[in-house]
């Protein structure tokens, strides 16, 4: 296997919620849980992809939706095609409401398997 095509093997994807009109400061606290939560699920379910992610540099790639509905689908799909995930919702202890889903990760896992749900979502800028 050459460097490029291990690098490249496994990622994460971080998907977090503009309409919730969070700061970006807020949006990098949410995709951080989002991330820390589906890695630490990763690890526990399959150990070997989790290892060799973090030894490829931890790839992770951050979209966007524009609505709860979106995310709870990205989270179902996610489950039922057996990637890990980490839907995030927040205590609103500072901006948003009690109890808003704001951000999930998924993966790491094979990088086709996780292009597969989110292939089309829009980068965050």
């Amino acid at each position: 296997m050459s460097r490029s095509t291990s690098l490249d093997q496994y990622k994460q994807v971080i998907v977090v919620r503009t309409d919730l009109d969070m700061s970006l400061g807020k949006i990098s606290a949410q995709a951080c849980h989002a991330s820390l939560g589906a890695s630490e699920e990763a690890r526990s379910r399959n150990p070997k992809i989790w290892r060799e992610w973090l030894s490829a540099g931890g790839r992770k790639i951050v979209l966007r939706v524009e609505s709860k509905e979106e995310l709870i689908d990205l989270s179902k799909r996610a489950r039922s095609s057996g990637i890990p995930r980490y839907l995030v919702k927040d205590r609103g202890l500072t901006e948003i409401p009690p109890g808003s889903y704001t951000a999930i990760g998924i993966g790491p896992d094979n990088s086709s398997k996780i292009d597969k749900l989110t292939g089309n979502i829009p980068l965050l800028k």
